[in-house]
């Protein structure tokens, strides 16, 4: 059964740093900050809807030579641990990593101030992608509307403001994107933008795979384009959430893979709300050198 309002509002979360999170993941926040990262662990990064099964997928698919059977073998959430999920009595994020062997690869929502330190000092590789502000704040709020474990989003204009005010889980797009940019010359980070790997996934395909150090031949790379595309991954019960109880995700509501596509925001803006919001992202990024597509 979905929730009812009143039962969605209060659903259970709390703040570290000023930033929303889910009460189990800050219940459980000493264990998430002692988290050991390993030298050849690769650390999927991402603000919220801005391709992490996507780009989780593609990971799986280079990592497993391109082999479609072995993509198969569980649902994408079981494949990477998602370090900062709590859902006690379940394993923690943390605890799946724990159990995990070597190479792993694992996901993350968080911020550069709220993740583990030792990702820090473990020279280890982030793999972090950027979806432009706009698209990424309409994506989320069809998931707010259809999750059942998130506070109601309220009306388009409410959640307009709750999200530019950093307000909604995992913090402030633009604090988190900025963040990531400006270290990516620090780490190992390959630092990619959703927008891109739309208009050429091959290429940017061909990026992660060089970046994981991984050589798979034209043909695997091309099955891996085909197997990673939207409409693909949508039918595909392993990556389209399908699996997920309607009592968590109600996906009557708004499908988990909804349109895939660059510049839906132009469908949700007003022309008022555009304007604020172009005025809000040149304060709020002003002085980085950041770069993004809004239409394809």
């Amino acid at each position: 059964m979905a929730l009812t309002p009143e039962l969605r509002t209060q659903a259970k979360w709390k703040e570290i740093a000023g930033i929303p999170l889910g009460a189990a993941t800050v219940d459980n926040w000493n264990q998430i900050q002692a988290f050991r990262a390993k030298p050849d662990d690769l650390l999927i990064c991402t603000y919220p809807k801005s391709g992490t099964t996507w780009i989780q997928e593609i990971v799986d698919m280079i990592e497993q030579n391109g082999d479609v059977e072995k993509c198969q073998r569980d649902i994408i959430q079981h494949r990477h641990p998602f370090i900062e999920w709590a859902r006690p009595p379940q394993p923690s994020g943390v605890d799946k990593a724990n159990e995990m062997p070597s190479p792993r690869i694992l996901k993350t929502h968080l911020s550069t101030q709220l993740l583990p330190p030792s990702f820090w000092t473990s020279n280890c590789k982030f793999l972090y992608v950027a979806r432009n502000a706009k698209d990424c704040m309409v994506s989320y709020y069809h998931f707010y509307r259809m999750s059942q474990v998130l506070p109601d989003p309220g009306t388009w204009d409410e959640y307009f403001e709750t999200f530019i005010n950093g307000k909604v889980y995992w913090g402030s797009w633009f604090d988190h994107v900025r963040g990531w940019w400006e270290i990516r010359d620090r780490y190992q980070i390959l630092f990619l933008f959703y927008e891109d790997m739309k208009r050429d996934p091959k290429r940017e395909i061909q990026k992660v795979m060089q970046f994981m150090g991984k050589n798979l031949d034209e043909a695997v790379l091309d099955r891996i384009v085909q197997e990673t595309s939207f409409e693909r991954m949508k039918e595909n019960p392993m990556t389209n959430r399908s699996t997920v109880p309607k009592s968590i995700l109600d996906q009557s509501i708004s499908p988990f893979m909804r349109k895939g596509t660059v510049g839906d925001w132009k469908n949700h803006f007003t022309v008022a709300q555009n304007e604020k919001f172009d005025e809000i992202y040149r304060q709020k990024m002003k002085g980085t050198s950041i770069n993004f597509c809004m239409e394809l």
